[in-house]
């Protein structure tokens, strides 16, 4: 925390005790927390928020390729199916801990390769890989695939 300031430094001439100009500045200083804690500012800033999200998936759905929202959609996918391991693994057990970590590590794995693949099929990104076509992306997204899966069937055992 910063030092307050003082209205007025006593002189060494004053008669006045120094501690009424200290306590009189303290009463009349606002303090930032109250004033940026207000419920209108904190519901003003829920309204911004929401304008924000809205505008970015208003923004999602009108300039992304269809191709790219598939591989999105997939990603997601990805992304529950991993979670709903991990959260069975915390409440049922990991009793074949080999096979909780075969299958979460395959759809880390798998989540990994699919954003190689969006960022390498993205129209945006063309100048950074001009020199990889969009089927050879999607063939090195399988060939990696294969190889990851077949380590993961393997680990299980």
């Amino acid at each position: 925390m910063a030092p307050k300031k003082q209205a007025a430094t006593p002189t060494p001439q004053s008669s006045k005790p120094a501690t009424t100009t200290t306590s009189s500045t303290a009463s009349h200083t606002p303090s930032k927390s109250q004033s940026k804690n207000t419920p209108t500012s904190s519901i003003r800033n829920a309204q911004d928020a929401q304008e924000i999200a809205v505008g970015i998936w208003n923004n999602y759905v009108e300039k992304t390729p269809q191709r790219v929202k598939l591989v999105d959609a997939f990603m997601l996918f990805l992304m529950v199916v991993g979670v709903l391991q991990f959260i069975y693994c915390v409440i049922g057990g990991n009793y074949p801990f080999n096979a909780f970590l075969s299958g979460f590590s395959a759809t880390v794995g798998q989540f990994v390769l699919t954003a190689s693949l969006r960022i390498q099929t993205n129209p945006e990104n063309k100048a950074e890989f001009e020199r990889i076509s969009r089927e050879r992306a999607f063939a090195d997204f399988v060939f990696g695939s294969m190889i990851l899966h077949f380590f993961c069937v393997n680990f299980i055992n």
